[in-house]
């Protein structure tokens, strides 16, 4: 289980660590169906040693991640997107050098991890990070979720962030969570925060709210625009050597008579040690009030797991009040205690023998603290000829991963159940979406513009009042249409939208290049679901290329930002990372613990020459053609210099730089047969 909220503290003196996150600040701008999220971590070292800390915690499962920058005192390092290993490498290689570093790496799609190096006493260090997030209205209803902890996981096979312990720090509870958001609606806008006390002021076609509070239940504001309308049309951003482009389209469903199949119902519900206290009042309640709204002609069964699994009837039951009132009774003897293994208990449900005429839906009810997220996934996919997939996410602090990506995969619906209210209102929802027709056979038809990389390939049905989004990019000039059309019941509805007519400030919509890059790096890392079966490359060096080249952080990419300022120890002496090495690009390992003492370098690089002065000791000694210098960063980027003769002076060799940037370097004097000595050298202008 993990051991959230709480940082993960290291330091080679663990008698003087005091160290806090202070505050977190989130200012959030939501411009039509568009937010774009500011996240500032502020940490503290108030003891009196050097410290290195980890930090996870979440973020919405729908994020794009596209910008970091570490604040040092009064500097500002901006990170830089790399592979994730290389990002590692960079950071070891930074905190081994006793220089201030900070990682951010991706656990989950909705869970990140925050590490840090060679924090100074008396340090204060700031984190930003900016993310955009699409925001897409259910029944009229658009939300915004912020969440604010890691609940716990539970797992077997030991995944390092899972195990959050903490020395001599701050509880999150007992820190600063400070929220401002702006909804920019260009229409009169209604918003209500469900999740904490918040007043809108509302000015016009805009509202916004401030909130100080701590870190506890997600952050949930839910919105409508006048008249529940649902903002549609289509967005267009045309860059240098990319346009991209979102449809928003609802169409209309009319309101006719269906006739609801036969269902059978499978409930799969978790009773493990985190659904203790209210999460399982919760789902007593909800699930109550779903066996109560069965029609007489459906059938049903429940699935009870935690660490085990046990059923309520070997055969699925008919809805009588006998049967209801047996299931609610045991129902209402449950606790909550144990592990949580979702997979055997899904297992076992789809290997019981389905009713013969009856349209099969299982209705999982769960806060989804697991690690076994994708194994889920694909076991509902495998299944899909066997029924529809519910989710109910229960509780202040889901794991919206899980809930979300098993409706999406399972080709049904997810909801989010925070309270007893909240399970009145939501089984009411599901009976509605339940007993209408389904949109299904859905297809976005394109004329009159040349289209490629749409995003998704294929759309599942669609069960409740949502619009369905296209994602893509095209080739000038915006003209033609985009037609969405769907079975519903025995006829097809259709919505279409011209180019043309969204064309203005098509320069203006930035955001869309990382909507479009996330959407398909959802689509293949979270879903497993290939962009394109022919593509020559695996998914993971295709997520890797998007991250790399949109600036997104993924499961195989990372931010790193590194202080090109060495830490000092509390003895007064430098750390230089004696005994360390780093490695080039082409694997060699260059040493930093030479006792030859060589060479020299001539200060700091600061001049606008940008050349490095070296002092070579006996250099008469060598046969100077028979030298070479080699320039090696901190992220492994090497180059060398040969001809010496031109520029050895006295004893001291002239290198020029060229346009290298400001930071943290290795100078090599070489051999033909060996290195003979290395120094490490900073360019600060």
């Amino acid at each position: 289980m993990t051991d959230c909220p709480y940082f993960n503290v290291s330091s080679t003196d663990t008698t003087g660590v005091v160290f806090t996150l202070v505050s977190t600040g989130i200012n959030a701008t939501i411009s039509g169906v568009i937010a774009n999220v500011v996240v500032e971590q502020l940490y503290i070292n108030s003891g009196d040693s050097i410290i290195d800390a980890t930090y996870v915690f979440p973020m919405s499962t729908n994020a794009a991640i596209y910008g970091m920058e570490m604040d040092v005192n009064d500097r500002t390092i901006v990170a830089e997107i790399r592979r994730r290993e290389e990002a590692q490498i960079i950071f070891d290689n930074a905190d081994s050098l006793g220089l201030t570093a900070s990682l951010l790496e991706q656990e989950r799609p909705n869970v990140f991890q925050m590490s840090l190096a060679n924090v100074n006493p008396g340090d204060s260090l700031r984190v930003r990070m900016v993310y955009t997030e699409l925001l897409v209205p259910k029944n009229g209803v658009y939300q915004f979720v912020f969440p604010n902890i890691v609940g716990p996981r539970f797992t077997t096979n030991g995944e390092p962030w899972v195990y959050q312990t903490y020395l001599d720090s701050l509880p999150l509870s007992e820190t600063d969570l400070n929220i401002n958001l702006k909804i920019n609606a260009g229409m009169p806008v209604t918003a209500e925060c469900i999740s904490h006390p918040a007043t809108f002021d509302n000015q016009g076609n805009s509202t916004q709210t401030s909130i100080a509070t701590h870190p506890g239940d997600d952050f949930i504001v839910n919105y409508t625009l006048d008249k529940n309308e649902i903002e549609t049309g289509l967005l267009l951003y045309e860059a240098e050597d990319e346009n991209f482009f979102l449809s928003i389209i609802q169409p209309a469903q009319p309101d006719i008579p269906f006739d609801s199949p036969e269902r059978e119902y499978i409930f799969i519900m978790d009773v493990s040690g985190s659904m203790s206290g209210p999460p399982i009042d919760v789902s007593k309640e909800l699930i109550i009030n779903l066996l109560n709204d069965l029609n007489s002609d459906d059938k049903f069964n429940i699935v009870f797991f935690a660490g085990g699994s046990s059923v309520l009837a070997p055969n699925s039951l008919a809805v009588t009040s006998t049967n209801i009132d047996m299931a609610i009774e045991m129902i209402d003897n449950l606790g909550a205690g144990g592990g949580t293994r979702l997979l055997p208990a899904l297992q076992r449900a789809l290997d019981m023998d389905g009713t013969e005429g009856y349209s099969r839906t299982f209705v999982i009810l769960t806060d989804g603290h697991v690690v076994v997220e994708k194994e889920a996934f694909d076991l509902i996919r495998e299944n899909l000829n066997e029924a529809n997939f519910f989710s109910f996410g229960i509780g202040t602090s889901v794991n919206r991963y899980i809930i979300e990506g098993i409706a999406y995969v399972g080709e049904g619906e997810a909801f989010v159940v925070t309270d007893q209210v909240d399970a009145n209102e939501m089984a009411a929802t599901f009976k509605e979406y339940i007993e209408r027709p389904v949109l299904t056979n859905i297809e976005a038809i394109f004329d009159g513009i040349e289209v490629y990389d749409v995003e998704p390939l294929t759309t599942p049905d669609v069960f409740a009042e949502r619009p369905i989004i296209i994602y893509g990019k095209y080739h000038t000039p915006a003209e033609g249409n985009i037609t969405i059309q769907g079975d519903y019941a025995d006829g097809v509805v259709s919505s279409s939208l011209d180019f043309s007519d969204y064309a203005a400030n098509a320069d203006e919509n930035v955001a869309l290049k990382y909507l479009w890059a996330r959407k398909r790096i959802k689509l293949m890392s979270d879903y497993g679901i290939a962009s394109n079966e022919s593509d020559t490359i695996s998914i993971e060096e295709e997520i890797t290329q998007l991250g790399l080249k949109y600036s997104l952080i993924t499961e195989f990419t990372s931010f790193i930002a590194v202080d090109s300022n060495v830490v000092f120890s509390t003895n007064g002496s430098e750390n230089e990372g004696e005994g360390g090495t780093v490695s080039d690009s082409d694997g060699l390992r260059i040493s930093t613990d030479s006792k030859r003492e060589l060479i020299k370098v001539m200060g700091t690089i600061i001049d606008s020459e940008n050349l490095l002065r070296l002092k070579i000791e006996d250099l008469n000694t060598f046969k100077i053609e028979d030298l070479t210098i080699q320039i090696t960063s901190i992220s492994g980027y090497t180059f060398t210099y040969h001809d010496l003769n031109q520029t050895a002076t006295e004893g001291i060799i002239t290198i020029p730089l060229g346009s290298l940037p400001s930071g943290v370097y290795f100078v090599s004097l070489l051999s033909k047969s060996e290195i003979l000595d290395t120094e490490k050298f900073v360019i600060n202008f």
